[in-house]
């Protein structure tokens, strides 16, 4: 939810504010932007030996689910959304318990269980998940339908998607069946490490931001530059379906 107070707080001198928001809108755009988040990619170098390798290679695929975290701005943006008010870290520890419950139970079970889902359409499904946060953030819900979304539900919800966003590609690489399992859960724990290192940067920047007389005043931009990002995944992934 979106804090009542914002406006009300003293900011920054003015040029300070503007090279400041000026740095994390074009942040959040590039971002969006990257091609290599659009589409769940794996660099092409790991995709090849992803495709090779037989057996069980636990660091292997443990370090690759690490890499796939820290890179994907698209799990960065939509985690940046959730903690964007949250203060207190036991909050922040479940809400990304949560993502994280929902994003290793689709990624797990849709390789093992063969459910691949068309990688554009599902990552302009997560691109709508960085709009829907965004959303969330300025309070847009409450002031055009009169109530507030269960953020936890949605959060659980929208990393189910983030899961099989991964999955689906996973499955287009045809991976090895001999160490299935064991490589998979590697990669999920990987993941995992990756997305708590994210976190831990997000975190330190956010702490040292929220200690600024211009956070709130400046949220409400920042989470439009962060919708309009989500925006830009949409259409690009939208794009890419159509012309595919």
């Amino acid at each position: 939810m979106f804090p009542s107070q914002l406006g009300g707080a003293f900011g920054l001198p003015v040029l300070a504010r503007r090279h400041a928001l000026t740095l994390f809108t074009l942040l959040v755009m590039l971002l969006g932007a990257s091609g290599e988040a659009l589409a769940h990619a794996v660099a092409e170098g790991d995709k090849g030996y992803i495709q090779e390798i037989y057996g069980v290679h636990l660091i292997s695929f443990g370090y690759l689910g690490a890499k796939h975290m820290v890179t994907g701005y698209d799990h960065i943006l939509f985690l940046l959304g959730v903690i964007f008010f949250l203060y207190r870290m036991q909050h922040i520890a479940i809400y990304v318990s949560l993502f994280a419950i929902g994003h290793s139970t689709t990624m797990l079970l849709g390789v093992y269980f063969n459910i691949g889902i068309n990688s554009y359409l599902i990552d302009a499904i997560i691109g709508l998940s960085v709009v829907y946060k965004a959303l969330d953030n300025i309070g847009a819900y409450q002031r055009w339908f009169g109530f507030q979304p269960n953020t936890k539900v949605a959060t659980l919800v929208f990393g189910l998607f983030h899961g099989f966003g991964l999955s689906s590609k996973i499955i287009e690489y045809d991976i090895a069946s001999d160490g299935l399992v064991p490589n998979l859960l590697a990669f999920n724990v990987g993941v995992e490490i990756g997305q708590l290192l994210a976190l831990s940067a997000i975190l330190i920047v956010m702490g040292f931001w929220r200690r600024t007389n211009g956070f709130l005043r400046h949220a409400y931009t920042a989470n439009v530059a962060m919708m309009c990002a989500g925006f830009m995944l949409v259409g690009y992934q939208l794009t890419g379906y159509f012309i595919a």
